[in-house]
């Protein structure tokens, strides 16, 4: 975590953007539906200006039945999650059962609330428990902790607030949710520059675990969405004789 800050500091100074820390300006969206809960990201993780991942994993395992979308700083999300991980196991073997998702989420709370003069961290908690069923929490910068039917963070997520407002209905099924979440990951990807890559969803209910993978040329186009292009590398690995010209 220092070094990732100290290359953020080395950037300020004038440095190559490269030199920046891996930030991960970001879509992450969790959903509750009726049985239990879908988690959504984008894959695009950014070094200054530059696209250093364009294909990273945001939705982090944590336990068997809980996982955690991640956004702001990788290395302070990851770090995070892998003390997280860490407690939880313990949790687990001393009470000889799984960890609810409320544990896991306040334990991210802690971390975030406690350290939250050195974190960049946004994070959305989902999973299923036998307690209380699927359960989404929202943890922001500064380390609020709040239960909620829905949650969006990232920098994509300012385009989704009215989106949220007016599609989002209690009760969903499992496919109407996913088919919601894709849709609100794309939406987002194609109006913030930061979002971007493919949609990975993650699916937790009584039954397990089941992840989806939608790349990038599948996803629906938007109002004035450009279709996506072969670049330019792309060209030139195909041996045309003019790179330029397609």
């Amino acid at each position: 975590m220092d070094a990732a800050h100290q290359g953020s500091s080395s950037a300020a100074a004038g440095e190559a953007p490269t030199t920046g820390e891996h930030r991960m300006g970001t879509t992450i969206v969790g959903v509750c539906y009726n049985g239990g809960v879908v988690l959504g990201a984008d894959s695009r993780t950014s070094t200054g200006m530059y696209v250093a991942n364009r294909a990273s994993d945001k939705i982090t395992q944590l336990t068997d039945n809980v996982y955690v979308c991640r956004s702001g700083s990788a290395a302070d999300t990851q770090v995070i999650s892998d003390y997280v991980r860490y407690f939880l196991h313990q949790h687990t073997i001393q009470l000889g059962q799984p960890a609810t998702v409320k544990v896991a989420a306040n334990l991210i709370r802690l971390l975030a609330y406690q350290n939250k003069n050195m974190l960049q961290a946004g994070m959305i908690i989902g999973g299923w428990d036998k307690y209380e069923g699927g359960q989404i929490f929202s943890v922001p910068l500064g380390g609020t902790i709040l239960r909620q039917p829905f949650a969006i963070g990232g920098s994509g997520s300012s385009y989704l607030y009215a989106f949220f407002d007016h599609e989002w209905k209690e009760g969903m099924s499992q496919e109407e949710a996913e088919k919601f979440v894709v849709k609100a990951v794309s939406l987002a990807m194609a109006r913030d520059g930061a979002s971007g890559g493919v949609v990975r969803t993650v699916t937790i209910n009584a039954d397990g675990v089941k992840r989806n993978f939608y790349p990038g040329d599948t996803l629906e186009l938007w109002h004035e969405e450009l279709k996506p292009h072969s670049s330019l590398l792309d060209i030139l690995a195909a041996g045309s004789p003019d790179p330029m010209v397609q």
